[in-house]
């Protein structure tokens, strides 16, 4: 898979809709300091699913919208798009029909996030699925931020296998697993309910069941004391 486009529109210093194209080979954004650079580096781990405000710099999640200047006004909706060539087929089987596949996040003030593929909402671990495919992702070695090539020479054994791992293509296995794990998890839990389940009924059953049985002694008794009543009687 491979990025082709990026739309931006209100999230940080980026007020207005903004459009950067991927083109084939290196692409370099250069401006002076403070001009937004790094905003785009975020805007990539943002739509990747990063959920943490401090990765994003910011305080609260509400921080990625355009905050206004002392000439323009605050937005109060930030969205980012970005178009991905699938010519190749490799995304994940639920959305590998598509040669184009547009992923989108937008956020509203004091509200929680919304994630898109190709226009229909999506869970945001779909997005992280879809990125861990490609070996991507807000936490993997694909987007290196300032100070981080430091950390990543001197990295523990531990974090040089991530690393081979995003190089192996094998990142998306390890998110199955995960959910897989999850699922595996989910069932033990919910096949240990039923058993309850199963016992408690069983005890409700034997308890019905002795209840019937007085229920017809006493039939059977009733009826005697009817016979008796009408013998007595004539």
């Amino acid at each position: 898979m491979e990025f082709k486009k990026i739309h931006l529109n209100g999230f940080k210093s980026f007020a207005e809709k903004t459009v950067f194209l991927i083109e084939e080979g290196l692409t370099g954004i250069v401006g002076p300091n403070g001009c937004g650079k790094s905003n785009i580096v975020d805007a990539l781990k943002w739509i990747m699913g990063e959920a943490s405000p401090k990765e994003m710099r910011g305080k609260a999640m509400d921080d990625v919208i355009f905050n206004g200047t002392t000439i323009r006004p605050q937005n109060d909706l930030a969205e980012i798009e970005i178009n991905i060539d699938n010519k190749n087929k490799k995304a994940p089987e639920l959305f590998n029909d598509c040669e184009n596949i547009e992923v989108k996040r937008k956020i509203e003030r004091e509200k929680s996030s919304t994630y898109y593929i190709n226009n229909k909402v999506v869970r945001a671990k779909d997005v992280h699925l879809l990125f861990a495919d490609a070996s991507s992702g807000p936490n993997t070695s694909s987007i290196v931020a300032q100070g981080q090539v430091h950390k990543l020479i001197g990295s523990k054994p531990e974090e040089r296998r991530v690393l081979l791992e995003e190089a192996a293509g094998i990142t998306g296995l390890h998110a199955r697993r995960h959910e897989s794990e999850l699922k595996l998890k989910s069932a033990e839990q919910n096949l240990s309910r039923l058993e309850d389940i199963i016992k408690t009924h069983k005890d409700q059953f034997k308890t019905l069941e002795k209840q019937v049985k007085e229920a017809e002694k006493y039939k059977t008794v009733r009826d005697k004391i009817k016979n008796l009543e009408i013998t007595i009687i004539k």
